[in-house]
């Protein structure tokens, strides 16, 4: 099927909109969440309406209705993934959370004082508290690779580090706010060769790019529904089956139990036993049927729009004077461009092109000590998506020429 823009942004009725001011929205903010197809609002809404029930131990027709439509999901989303199996696949709240899940599960089980784990200078918060959380507890230790000038991992710095035997390496296989894409498959290698497990914060490019976990050989990999065309409050915690059956629970309570006494229980099999309580059915549904939409587009089709929409968008942003663009060049990146504007804040610059219904992002991006590595307090952030235009672009760099006017 020919990749065609035009027929995909109809399949997203939220870039019908105008804004207050009346101007059509433009959005370029797709890192942080995507937007949502038809086809995964009408998923969720007819579970809603014609199947909700709680999943699982219901033998009533609108519980097995529910629990064939939630655990469907799950296989979608194991395929879409080539994991091995579907009950690798553990359902979170979001990526945070999967990589808590990690920390809590099975790095509190196997690490101890003066362990090192090694993860990046490019990581979102959500790769680096949760570690910073366990140092405190357990006495860990923590070292990072450094990222070079251009936006890059030092790999020669990660091989040296790998040198000190480390038990992790936890790392972000696209960076948020340079779109840096990592040389993942090797990295996990290298990480085994050393004897460490190795988890892949995945939320930036499981939207963006075909991923396939046992051809990484990752032991954890984590990601969102919401960054890629599904609902929000759902994710996953990939993980190997020998490594996850090994782990012990991470949340105590319904569903995660085979079977409960007064003073003991035993854990369910995967990937129930990291799921306690009533999950998000209609969400898990979501995510479904967002895998379902990406599969039928294509991951390489999508993945080739959006550097065809980059390296356009980085051409643009380079002829703009005042403008520093942060990352590599475009062929080593995703869809995101970070930048300053000489002598105006982020927040300046988004809240101006706001006015004429262009979205970017600005701050910090979760991710202040990459900021500070640059010394930066913050970026504006223009991402990009399947449903993206050169047109859009455009838009953005008459809409930065507005700003600049504006100050000067």
């Amino acid at each position: 099927m020919k990749f065609d823009v035009v027929e995909i942004r109809k399949d997203f009725p939220i870039l019908e909109r105008e804004t207050q001011s009346g101007a059509r929205v433009i959005y370029l903010d797709s890192t942080a969440t995507s937007q949502k197809p038809t086809s995964v609002i009408e998923a969720m809404n007819q579970y809603y309406r014609r199947s909700n029930a709680n999943i699982h131990r219901g033998v009533h027709t609108l519980a097995e209705e529910a629990t064939a439509l939630y655990e469907g999901a799950r296989e979608k989303i194991a395929k879409f993934i080539n994991a091995s199996a579907a009950r690798e696949i553990i359902y979170t709240r979001n990526t945070t959370e999967s990589i808590n899940l990690a920390a809590y599960a099975w790095a509190r089980a196997n690490l101890k004082p003066g362990d090192l784990v090694i993860l990046t200078e490019m990581e979102h918060h959500s790769n680096l508290v949760p570690w910073q959380i366990l140092q405190a507890e357990k006495n860990i230790e923590l070292d990072f690779i450094p990222v070079t000038e251009d936006g890059t991992l030092d790999l020669d710095a990660y091989k040296a580090l790998l040198g000190r035997s480390p038990k992790l390496v936890a790392f972000t296989h696209m960076s948020n706010v340079l779109g840096t894409i990592n040389p993942a498959q090797e990295m996990i290698r290298l990480a085994h060769e050393a004897g460490a497990l190795a988890l892949v914060d995945g939320a930036q490019s499981v939207p963006h790019l075909k991923v396939d976990v046992q051809a990484l050989d990752a032991d954890f990999y984590a990601f969102s529904a919401h960054k890629m065309c599904g609902p929000t409050g759902i994710g996953v915690l990939y993980g190997k089956a020998a490594v996850l059956e090994a782990m012990p629970p991470f949340l105590g309570g319904g569903d995660m139990i085979k079977e409960v006494k007064l003073r003991s229980f035993r854990a369910n099999t995967l990937p129930h036993k990291f799921e306690a309580g009533t999950p998000a059915i209609a969400e898990a549904i979501g995510f479904g049927a967002a895998v379902d939409y990406l599969s039928q587009i294509g991951m390489e089709a999508i993945a080739a729009h959006e550097h065809e929409i980059t390296s356009y968008a980085l051409e643009r942003l380079e002829e703009i004077p005042g403008v520093k663009l942060f990352g590599p060049s475009a062929d080593k990146k995703g869809g995101v461009a970070a930048f300053i504007l000489d002598g105006i804040h982020p927040h300046d610059v988004a809240q101006i092109l706001d006015r004429d219904g262009i979205a970017v992002r600005a701050g910090h991006h979760c991710a202040q000590p990459l900021h500070e590595k640059f010394g930066i307090p913050a970026t504006s952030r223009a991402s990009f998506y399947l449903y993206s235009t050169k047109e859009e672009v455009d838009l953005l760099v008459n809409g930065i020429y507005k700003v600049k006017a504006l100050f000067n």
